[in-house]
Parts: C-alpha cells; sequence; structure tokens
C-alpha cells in the first residue's frame, strides 16, 4: 500500500553537512518534520522505522544511466535498472538518449517517459540527443516534465547521435535552452587514432589509443561554444588530470561537470587485472589522473558523481579487446562504493551526500531533491555503515548478472531505500546481500520537474 508517511527514529542524519542523531518524518511524501535530538511521537497511519545505528541520507540521483530501453532488454529495461538503481540508495535516475530507437524527439521521449509510469520503482527522467538536423525537435521537449537536458555526443556513438562538424554544434548551442550534456571526444583525432592503434589487441592500448589529448580537444571545444552562446554545459564523465586541471580555472558559471565511480576507483592496474569488464568511453586512464580527479572533485571543481551505468552481458563481453563493447553496469554499487572510500578516509559521508544527492540536484535543477529539508520530497536512504558485504556477480539486481566490483567488501549498503516516503528495497543485516525489493513496477516513482536554468 502506497501511503507516503513515515517515520525513521534515531538515526544519524546528514544535515547541513553534518552528522546529528534524531527524527524525521515524511508525511504523504514529504519530508515534514526533523528533529535533531529525537522526541517524534508515531501517528496514525504511519509506518515506523528504528533506526539506531544507521545513516540517514537523501536518495542518492544517478544523473547518468543507460537503461537500454527500448531496444535491448536482454541488457537492461527500465524496470530492472530501476530495480538495480532502488537496491543501491538511488531514488533519482537521468536515462541517456542511445536507445532503438534513439530518444530525439517528443514521440520517443513521451514514449519513455510513459514506459517508465509502468516499470520504474524510482523517479526518472530522461534526455533527448541531438543530431544534426533535429534543432526544431530539440525546442519542441523544452519545459517538458520527465526531460532534463540535451546530449550530445561529440566522438563516435550509436545510430546518427554523432554531432560533430562545428556548423551543426552552432545551430544547436544557439537555438535551443536549457542545459546540454557533452560526452566529451574530438572525432576527428578519435579517427586517426583508431586507425593507427588498429593492430593492437592489448587492452592497455585503448588508453593510449583514445588519449587525454583526444578528451581534452572536445572539452574545450565545448567550452568554447557554451561560453560563445552563453549557454549551460555539462561535460560528462570527466577521466582526466589534464581536463581537470584545465576546467579548474576556465569553467566559470556556465559549466558544471562530472566524474564516474570507476574513474575514482580503478587505474591502469585495474585495467590490466580486469579485462574487458572495465573497459568503457573515455577510458579508465592512469594513477595521477585519478588522484587529480579526487583532488578537483574535493575542490569544487567537479560538481557530481555518476556511474555511466551502461550494461553489456558478459556474452558480448567475452570475444575480448578490441571487439567487446564498451561500458559496464554501476548503478546498484556506486553509494556503498562511494562510502566505503569515505570509510577508509578518501572522503567524508557528508562529501558523498554533497556529490551524489546535492550537486545533481544543483546541476539539473532538479525540484525538492537531494537534501533533508522540510518541504523536500521524502526520497531517503538508511544505509549500515558498520557493516561490510563482500559483492559477488550473482548478488547484483542489473539484468546482465555481473558487476565490475565483484569481490570487493563494500560497507555502506542500503537497509531502507525509500521514494516518497514508501520503502522500494530493504535488506536485513543477517540476510543476502541482494536484499528484498517491496514496491511493484510503476507504484511509486514519476516523472521528475525541473527548474528553468539561467
Amino acid at each position: 500500500m502506497v501511503s507516503g508517511n513515515l517515520l525513521i527514529r534515531g538515526s544519524t542524519m546528514v544535515l547541513g553537512g553534518k552528522e546529528v542523531e534524531g527524527d524525521l518524518r515524511v508525511t504523504s511524501g514529504i519530508i515534514s518534520a526533523i528533529a535533531p535530538g529525537g522526541g517524534l511521537e508515531p501517528g496514525r497511519n504511519e509506518t515506523v522505522i528504528e533506526a539506531e545505528g544507521l545513516h540517514l541520507l537523501p536518495g542518492a540521483i544517478d544523473p547518468h544511466v543507460h537503461f537500454r530501453d527500448p531496444g535491448q532488454p536482454e541488457k537492461e529495461d527500465l524496470e530492472s535498472g530501476s530495480r538495480a538503481a532502488a537496491a543501491g540508495g538511488v531514488t533519482s535516475f537521468l536515462d541517456m538518449p542511445n536507445n532503438i530507437p534513439n530518444a530525439t524527439n517528443r514521440k520517443t521521449l513521451e514514449n519513455k517517459i510513459h514506459l517508465a509510469g509502468k516499470k520504474a520503482v524510482t523517479h526518472h527522467g530522461f534526455f533527448v540527443g541531438a543530431t544534426r538536423d533535429n534543432v526544431s525537435d530539440l525546442q519542441s521537449v523544452e519545459g517538458m516534465d520527465g526531460v532534463c537536458g540535451i546530449k550530445i555526443f561529440m566522438g563516435s556513438s550509436t545510430g546518427d547521435l554523432l554531432v560533430d562538424e562545428q556548423r551543426h554544434l552552432e545551430d544547436i548551442f544557439a537555438n535551443t535552452g536549457g542545459i546540454i550534456a557533452t560526452h566529451a571526444e574530438d572525432e576527428e583525432r578519435l579517427n586517426q587514432r583508431i586507425s593507427e592503434f588498429g593492430h593492437r589487441t592489448d587492452i592497455a592500448s585503448h588508453a593510449e589509443c583514445r588519449d587525454v589529448e583526444c578528451a581534452f580537444l572536445a572539452t574545450k571545444r565545448a567550452a568554447a561554444l557554451a561560453k560563445d552562446h552563453d549557454h549551460r554545459l555539462h561535460i560528462v564523465h570527466l577521466t582526466s588530470a589534464k581536463e581537470a586541471d584545465w576546467l579548474t580555472k576556465n569553467k566559470g558559471n556556465l559549466i558544471t561537470t562530472e566524474v564516474c565511480t570507476q574513474h575514482l576507483t580503478f587505474d591502469q592496474d585495474d585495467v590490466r587485472e580486469l579485462g574487458v569488464r572495465v573497459l568503457m568511453n573515455p577510458p579508465i586512464r592512469y594513477t595521477e589522473d585519478r588522484e587529480t580527479l579526487w583532488q578537483r572533485l574535493k575542490d569544487g571543481t567537479i560538481d557530481c558523481v555518476v556511474t555511466d551505468h551502461a550494461p553489456h552481458t558478459l556474452e558480448s563481453k567475452s570475444v575480448g579487446y578490441p571487439k567487446a563493447p564498451a561500458g559496464m553496469p554501476g548503478v546498484e554499487t556506486s553509494l556503498p562504493l562511494m562510502l566505503t572510500h569515505a570509510m577508509n578516509g578518501k572522503c567524508s559521508v557528508a562529501d558523498v551526500v554533497k556529490w551524489m544527492c546535492e550537486g545533481p540536484a544543483r546541476v539539473y535543477g532538479i525540484q525538492n531533491k537531494g537534501s533533508l529539508i522540510v518541504g523536500y520530497d521524502g526520497d531517503l536512504t538508511l544505509v549500515n555503515l558498520q557493516k561490510r558485504w563482500t559483492i559477488t556477480d550473482s548478488d547484483t539486481w542489473t539484468r546482465v548478472g555481473w558487476t565490475p566490483y565483484s569481490g570487493m567488501a563494500l560497507t555502506g549498503w542500503p537497509m531502507y531505500t525509500i521514494v516518497d516516503g514508501n520503502v522500494v528495497h530493504k535488506r536485513d543485516p543477517r540476510g543476502p546481500i541482494r536484499g528484498i525489493p517491496v514496491a511493484s513496477p510503476g507504484s511509486v516513482g514519476r516523472a521528475l520537474r525541473f527548474e528553468p536554468l539561467s
């Protein structure tokens, strides 16, 4: 039964960057009371969670996923992807447009929003994909509920989702509103490098082929377009020290950016060990890049942490490099992974909230999300920072049934994931790591609304 009435007592809440013990109430899906020190008494028709020993965080927001729906249900769909998100404490996601068919117009976006309404157990938003000639389609979805922004692939991707000629990029930046998110790799250099490295079959060559300069050229080009046209720009999945250091001095107020959990965790040694499981575009790079990304995350250059959840079957991966598809699952492990980094001293729990909850909400103007504030939506996760589980492939909810973090001991697993005051997934600390789904598809979760961006 969906009621949205919930009382959480005795948790350690992350409020305003500090940890405070107390109670929190959600009424009809909205946070209605926060009581540092506790003292809230149960009311009628209210679910009560006694949460001593657990940390209460806002529900995480993953603004970069590929849930493969419609078109590739063997990899993921909006139900399985949303289930995986909920299992990981993610209560809202933003899904990319490279589907079959690509989401490049109002009709395809309306279809995805309709599908999510029937399948998802979390809140959801979608990007519209830019092509060389669909500016009128991009304009037609501006301000539409459930549509978060425009995605431009400046380097080769799926179908007709490649926009690399200057005149087409200028047209999009000059004649659209909202936020443009760019996959920043330079197509000309990319083609040149692929031809040069075509004889290499060792996976280490992937980062050499799709090198830092390939990414840096496109990042600078996108930044120039944003400034020339006074247009909000978000650079997705930043991977290199060179880009991050340049953005420190050059991003200004128009530009935001993100980093993936895997680029904060893996380096060249992991690529050598894990092989095609960690093959992605742009690639996992080097130790010095990883450490600089952490520095730029901490100093505010990087605005949020994402996953680029891009599942492929292990069967398709088994062909080896370079024929294996690029991408890996990650939405259900991202919050425990970052909280593990926090428990290992890399950052604080409040930092994780800033990067995975507050940051995405701010970047995309997501209304009433990302913080524990009276009047905000009751999207929450209660995590256990005292217990570690070692995750294996069989513990995952993603349809492809594997994780690049298999064999890693992670802490911070959500004991409860809550959407609009309703529990959608829960775990018993004595039970299996997968936990138990609670909500049925389509019973909770809705299309996100976005504030106009200046």
